[in-house]
């Protein structure tokens, strides 16, 4: 028997799907093969050629390489979304010119970083063409998103294009219909130029999978590009979109923004529109297990502002999953024009996981810097005992089917589980309704306890139980961990408690992993907690990790409202990254796309 003949099937499955992937790259947008990385497609190679690679960044390539105009270059770096938006309006810019700039640079990134699985680049100037045209025609745009070139995760549907996810067996069957969320931003003028690479099962913090390869870190190649968003966190942080929509159910949104630098924004359920999505997965799933949304990234929390405005008041007529809103604050008390100060609460550990040093430090400066802010109170939020028990519940509703279906699309072309997941995930039994009943109850028990967290009750000496609010935003980490090395990511219970309990919550970066944050020679002393807290110190012992390899890397913190108050984080991350930005420069160059980390 010959060597093709006994090829497994998945693997000829996927040279054909990187074939039509490289193929819609144009031949004047292909970069020198020196600045190329090699073996990224091979999940297992990755991990060793990666480290060989050493702390190299190519976020800066795009404008050196020479594939770039002036022009381009000057499209994708000088605005923000709504200077972009505002140039467009006004004819200074055409859609097809923008369009074709960011199609470019997301090329560009893609030969870089592998980022994309789907380029759309042919549709997307073709889009912005027709924009043109009927802006010219009738004097007004199309939307108010006129012209914004986005990009969405891979699974989102686009009529005519595969959302194969990186596994074989979803390969060339096109989707035969939008995705709602996908509608909603053509309706309002959208441009979207690309779909974006995820990991293997959509269950792994790390975007790797055997059909597209390993998604690269830009800033540095040794480190994880996060998941399983993290296709859009690099396009992202190349500049190659202006903001792009992932999904999140342990992190998927705010951990790709925080390895990349980036604001992500992890709205509550029914804000976008999930639907219409491939993810491997039974349909109707999500609709009696814990649910996943779909939320933006961006270079700034004001580029999410004009996004989430526009979306979260029409999402209920696109989405059948979604809910009338308004994007104004659900607060009753406003905080503008009113003499209470804005609260702040720091919630340092979720009680399992300790921090790392840099990572405590990082939050210990926050909390000095808004202390320091007038009109801001910060107060320390005590662990509250039953947010332990956050993580595992909602493990146990991410794995209510014990995952059949998705190992039977793998069986089927007998591909085999990338390096991370192999002896994590399997088949396992479903769990029985009865025992779904009773993770529900368990989770209405948390949440009726966890409001105790934002309010204060009426006085003790009378019987009055009236509730006041007392907290309006917590800060906390978005792992315990730096951006950890290729497939190292260890904690998810920092994030997916907040899906769990259906809390809006986002990522916002503060500096750069500086060389005073080594603190080389000085090991953690305090008492560890359990076998999660256990793992999270090898990635800070230097009997098991290189501290230097975390040099340069963005540090974040994140950013929690209450159910549903929305519109109030996306205030607060606002207010917070004010106090920061006027503090010093160092973390606004922390926060640019094109910045030396």
């Amino acid at each position: 028997m010959s060597s093709q003949s006994s090829e497994q099937p998945y693997l000829s499955i996927a040279r054909r799907k990187q074939d039509q992937l490289d193929a819609c790259i144009p031949p004047e947008w292909r970069l020198p093969a020196h600045l190329i990385p090699q073996s990224m497609l091979s999940p297992a190679d990755s991990i060793t050629r990666a480290r060989e690679y050493g702390r190299v960044t190519v976020i800066g390539v795009p404008r050196t390489c020479g594939l770039l105009t002036s022009k381009e270059i000057e499209i994708t770096e000088k605005w923000d979304a709504k200077g972009l938006l505002e140039e467009a309006a006004r004819g200074r810019l055409s859609a097809e010119e923008v369009a074709t700039a960011f199609c470019k640079r997301a090329a560009i990134a893609h030969q870089l970083t592998r980022c994309l699985t789907e380029p759309l680049f042919t549709s997307a100037i073709k889009r912005g063409r027709e924009l043109d045209e009927y802006l010219k025609r009738t004097g007004k745009t199309v939307g108010p998103l006129h012209g914004l070139p986005v990009s969405v995760k891979d699974g989102f549907n686009v009529k005519g294009v595969d959302s194969s996810i990186g596994i074989a067996a979803l390969a060339f069957k096109p989707a035969k219909e939008n995705a709602p969320l996908v509608d909603l931003l053509l309706s309002l003028g959208a441009i979207i130029i690309a779909k974006t690479n995820i990991p293997q099962t959509l269950g792994a913090l790390d975007s790797c999978n055997n059909v597209f390869g390993r998604t690269l870190n830009p800033l540095n190649r040794q480190l994880t590009a996060g998941g399983s968003s993290g296709g859009e966190g690099v396009l992202l942080a190349m500049r190659g979109s202006m903001v792009g929509f992932g999904t999140d159910i342990g992190g998927s949104i705010r951990i790709p923004a925080m390895c990349n630098g980036l604001y992500g924004f992890k709205p509550s359920s029914g804000r976008v529109p999930y639907g219409g999505q491939e993810s491997g997965q039974l349909n109707g799933k999500w609709r009696v297990a814990l649910q996943p949304v779909a939320g933006p990234l961006a270079r700034s929390i004001e580029d999410i502002d004009v996004v989430m405005k526009e979306i979260v008041p029409r999402a209920e007529l696109f989405g059948e999953d979604c809910i009338p809103g308004k994007w104004e604050s659900e607060t009753a008390t406003k905080l503008h024009g009113s003499s209470r100060k804005f609260t702040v609460g720091i919630l340092r550990t979720d009680g399992i996981v300790e921090p790392l040093p840099p990572v405590a430090k990082v939050l210990d400066e926050v909390a000095q810097v808004l202390r320091q802010t007038e009109g801001i109170e910060v107060v320390e939020v005590p662990v509250p005992p039953i947010f332990k028990k956050c993580q595992g519940l909602a493990g146990r509703l991410m794995d209510v089917d014990g995952g059949a279906n998705m190992m039977d699309l793998l069986d089927r072309t007998s591909e085999p589980l990338i390096p991370w997941l192999k002896g994590r995930v399997g088949r396992r039994d479903p769990i029985s309704v009865t025992q779904l009943y009773q993770l529900q109850a368990e989770r209405s028990r948390i949440e009726k306890e966890m409001l105790k967290i934002w309010t204060t009750t009426g006085r003790s000496d009378v019987d009055d139980d009236s509730r006041e609010r007392r907290i309006d935003a917590i800060i906390c980490p978005v792992a315990p961990h730096p951006v950890p090395e290729i497939d190292r990511y260890n904690a998810v219970g920092y994030t997916s408690s907040f899906v769990l309990l259906d809390y809006p919550a986002g990522t916002l970066p503060v500096r750069p992993f500086k060389e005073s944050d080594l603190e080389i020679g000085k090991e953690m002393a305090a008492q560890v907690l359990g076998s999660w807290d256990k793992r999270n110190r090898e990635l800070w012992s230097e009997k098991t990790v290189d501290r230097r390899v975390y040099l340069g890397s963005p540090l974040s913190v994140q950013v929690v409202t209450p159910k549903l108050h929305d519109y109030d984080l996306v205030q607060a991350m606002q207010i917070i990254d004010r106090a920061l930005r006027c503090h010093g420069g160092e973390v606004s160059r922390a926060k640019r796309g094109d910045s030396k980390l």
